[in-house]
Parts: C-alpha cells; sequence; structure tokens
C-alpha cells in the first residue's frame, strides 16, 4: 500500500498529465466538499415568482419549475452525485476484492461456488438487472447503491481472483506457510499488496461509469428522489420542459460529461502510472 501511494506521489512530480487530472479531481472534491458554502442560494427553496426563469445575473443558469435556482442545485448536486459514486465504487471494490481473494487463495468448492455465482450475476445485462433490483427495493440513494453493487462486484471478483491464483504458489507466499504465518496475516501482508494497484486502477477507471449509472438510475426514477438536488434527477425533472426551458437539461448534463470526461482521464492516466505490467 505504501508503494502504491509512492508511486503517485513520484507520478505527479514527473507526469504532467497525470498531475493535470489529479488537480482536476481535487477540485471536483473540493467542490463536493464545500458545495453547501458555495452554492450562492438554497439548493432546497423554491420561489414561484421565479418559476422558468433564463439565465440572468440573479439566477446563473435560470430556475426550475419550483423556482430553485439551477446553478445552486447543480452544485450542491456535486455533492449528491459525488458521494453516491465513490461510495459504490469503494463498496463494489472491498466486496468484489474479498470474494477474489477468499476464491483465489483458498480454492476447491469455496472457489467453484463463489465464481459460478459471479459468472450467474455476469451474465445478466447490469443495468437491466439493476433497475429490477432498484425496482423492487424502491426508489432511494441507498437503493441505488444497493442495486448498482449487486451487478457489479462480480468483475471485480473475477479480476482479484486470477491475481491471486498467479501468486498463490510463489516461493514468498510457500515460505510464509512453512513458517506458520497465520492465513489472515498472509491475506493482509503479502496477498493484499499484490492485488491493491490493479483494484484502485480499476476503481479509478469506473468512477465515471458508476457515475453515469446513477444518473441513469435517477433519470427513471430508482434512484435519488425530489428534492434531492442530484444531476440525473434533475435532468429527468427537466425533460417536459425542453422545448421551453432547455437550460433544465443542459446544465445538469454538462456538468455529468465534465465530471466524468475528467475521471475517465484521471482514470486512464493513474492505469498508466501504476499498472505493473508497464515496467
Amino acid at each position: 500500500m505504501s508503494e502504491t501511494l509512492k508511486g503517485m506521489v513520484e507520478a505527479l512530480r514527473t507526469h504532467r498529465l497525470f498531475a493535470v487530472y489529479t488537480a482536476l479531481v481535487a477540485l471536483i472534491v473540493l467542490l463536493a466538499i464545500f458545495a453547501p458554502y458555495l452554492a450562492p442560494q438554497d439548493p432546497m427553496e423554491g420561489d414561484m415568482k421565479n418559476v422558468l426563469q433564463t439565465p440572468s445575473a440573479a439566477h446563473w443558469l435560470g430556475t426550475d419549475k419550483l423556482g430553485r435556482d439551477t446553478f445552486s442545485r447543480i452544485v450542491a448536486g456535486t455533492q449528491v452525485s459525488l458521494f453516491m459514486t465513490l461510495c459504490l465504487v469503494l463498496l463494489v471494490a472491498v466486496v468484489g476484492s474479498v470474494v477474489g481473494i477468499v476464491s483465489g487463495y483458498f480454492g476447491g468448492k469455496v472457489e467453484r461456488v463463489l465464481m459460478r455465482f459471479a459468472d450467474m450475476m455476469l451474465a445478466f445485462p447490469g443495468v437491466v438487472l439493476a433497475i429490477a433490483i432498484a425496482g423492487i427495493l424502491g426508489g432511494s440513494v441507498i437503493n441505488t447503491i444497493l442495486a448498482l453493487l449487486a451487478v457489479a462486484w462480480a468483475k471485480y471478483a473475477r479480476l482479484v481472483r486470477s491475481l491471486v491464483v498467479k501468486i498463490r504458489n510463489r516461493d514468498f507466499i510457500l515460505a510464509a506457510e512453512v513458517n506458520g504465518t497465520r492465513t489472515r496475516d498472509i491475506l493482509w501482508r503479502h496477498i493484499l499488496p499484490n492485488v491493491l494497484p490493479m483494484v484502485v486502477i480499476t476503481g479509478a477507471m469506473d468512477i465515471g461509469t458508476m457515475m453515469m449509472e446513477i444518473a441513469g438510475l435517477s433519470f427513471l426514477g430508482f434512484g435519488a428522489q425530489p428534492p434531492t438536488p442530484e444531476w440525473g434527477l434533475m435532468l429527468n425533472e427537466g425533460r417536459q420542459y425542453i422545448q421551453t426551458a432547455p437550460w433544465l437539461m443542459v446544465y445538469p448534463g454538462a456538468a455529468i460529461f465534465l465530471v466524468v470526461t475528467v475521471f475517465n482521464l484521471w482514470g486512464d492516466s493513474l492505469r498508466d502510472v501504476l499498472d505493473p505490467r508497464q515496467d
């Protein structure tokens, strides 16, 4: 883990594009953290006197059907959307990694059962299955995360399992077993550090995809519920006004596009920096 952090720090010094993308990611994260203080108006407070106002000095990106400031809601939506996405990626990486490590290290019936279950999950169209699960659980932020977690962990499990199988019989693992090292310590000290870089790379590259899927479920009504300022939900609320108030869809859509693009570029550059196959 320390080597991974050292590699990222060194990359910031030597890889200019990675440094630029990291700065943009840091800017987005800071925007999300301080969103309540940066929004010029209350994103939840409506004013029926200002319904569907065009962009102006008073409302930079116009107002919605309830007179709420669109710019304030987009800024607040940064916190909601990014928090949901990072929680989802973290949960998917942890669950998938645990299943993959257990399967790859212990093998036998444990591996067959877990991997067949993972294969079954991968056989279903991910988005369709997520919609079905979210529909059963009901629309909410937590249920959206659980629905996407249920369909996304299998990819990480397969990836981590393949990495563990490659190092399972290496000399340093066998030496630790011969010396009587506890299984827990072997997994924590020897297995995890060897699979962590690839998990970090995969997670970073999946942030944009996960954000799109969360926004998609919210757009369909299975994610965040009104009056939560979430970008996918804002697109859903603005679609009926696409001809009379196009800014209600243009600006939330632009926010999703920009943030997803930044994280995708950052993930690609992080892969170039940390991928051990590029030695």
